[in-house]
């Protein structure tokens, strides 16, 4: 009680800057937490269909069919862009466009490294809400903090009484805008190391993804038609 006493005493004691200070930490703890709710659920779905929706492709029997299996299987499109990707570079086959003048291998190659980059933003999106609040909420506290220590040792100058009962009080009320910055900071980074890791290991996935697409689309003509599924095979039995 007397913790919550002392806040809404300072709270209500505050001018308009110590009301700002607080609305900003409450708006930053708001958006971190409703980002963390979201983006958490989007990876976490993403990641737990990332195996299957990655082998159902790869069981199709050709590359359009791998596709629109993709589509309905990536429901969070994190990999259904490289493969639509693939299959679009793979048909431009028209006389007189430019990009038909370029090597097979390299359209692709440059296809795929679009889409990669693209689902690589998409999916890191919003993760520079979380750092910023991670870094600027503490330092937002302890401007309300020392504003806050500033009007408490005018009152007691002006007053006249300087005892350290009469210190204490303003002084550690002051002090909780410090506690609120942490407390809203620390959620923050903890998130966007959580997050973080979920990036890097569905960015892991669509490297091997986009490098298991480039080897089945530039495969040997004599092996253009041959099921998805077989490609896949044969290419990671190349790289061992």
């Amino acid at each position: 009680m007397a913790a919550s006493s002392g806040i809404i005493h300072y709270l209500q004691t505050g001018d308009a800057i110590t009301h700002g200070v607080a609305y900003v930490l409450l708006a930053m703890s708001i958006a971190s937490w409703c980002f963390l709710i979201v983006k958490s659920w989007i990876l976490t779905r993403a990641k737990r269909q990332a195996k299957r929706a990655i082998a159902q492709f790869w069981q199709a029997p050709t590359l359009s069919e791998g596709v629109a299996t993709l589509r309905r299987a990536d429901r969070e499109r994190v990999f259904t862009p490289l493969a639509e990707a693939a299959l679009h570079a793979a048909e431009v086959d028209i006389p007189g466009v430019l990009l038909a003048r370029v090597e097979r291998s390299e359209r692709v190659l440059r296809a795929l490294r679009q889409a990669l980059n693209a689902s690589q933003r998409r999916l890191e999106f919003g993760q520079v809400l979380l750092a910023s609040v991670g870094s600027t909420a503490p330092f937002v506290g302890l401007l309300g903090t020392v504003w806050g220590i500033y009007h408490a040792l005018g009152s007691i100058a002006a007053s006249g009484q300087a005892q350290i009962e009469n210190v204490a009080g303003p002084v550690g009320e002051a002090l909780i805008m410090t506690a609120f910055g942490l407390v809203v900071a620390i959620p923050a980074v903890l998130a966007y190391n959580i997050l973080g890791r979920l990036v890097r290991q569905l960015t892991e996935d669509l490297d091997g993804f986009a490098h298991d697409l480039h080897a089945y689309v530039c495969a040997p003509a004599d092996q253009a038609h041959a099921p998805v599924r077989a490609q896949q095979t044969s290419t990671h039995e190349a790289h061992r």
